[in-house]
């Protein structure tokens, strides 16, 4: 059983950047962020493979976001630029059994982390 702990949200002005990291207790594969905004389902924000070499995006943080890991530290990060309040959601790490990356429904995560809240003011 993997325990994985989100830490980094907060509040930000519009325009703004946060990085969101993510602690696993032990080794993982593939991994990656959901984020479910106020009263809607959870989404797939991004993912990342095994060895970093592959990672996928939504559409809606393409080019803002970045998906990065340091397999030393068992950590994965999430740092987002240009946020806009629509990026307002709780933030969810997420990880699997499988080695690959891929846009990913939550019916697929094998393991969550409890969740960080990051909102961002207009």
């Amino acid at each position: 059983q993997v325990q994985l702990v989100e830490s980094g949200g907060g509040l930000v002005q519009a325009g703004g950047s946060l990085k969101l990291s993510c602690a696993a207790s032990g080794r993982t594969n593939a991994m990656g962020w959901f984020r479910q905004p106020p009263g809607k389902e959870r989404e797939f924000v991004a993912s990342i493979n095994r060895n970093g070499g592959s990672t996928y995006y939504a559409d809606s943080v393409k080019g803002r976001f970045t998906i990065s890991r340091d397999n030393a530290k068992n950590t994965e990060y999430l740092q987002m630029n240009s946020l806009k309040p629509e990026d307002t959601a709780v933030y969810y790490c997420a990880a699997r059994t499988t080695i690959m990356a891929g846009t990913w429904v939550p019916q697929d995560i094998d393991y969550w982390g409890k969740g960080t809240l990051v909102t961002v003011s207009s």
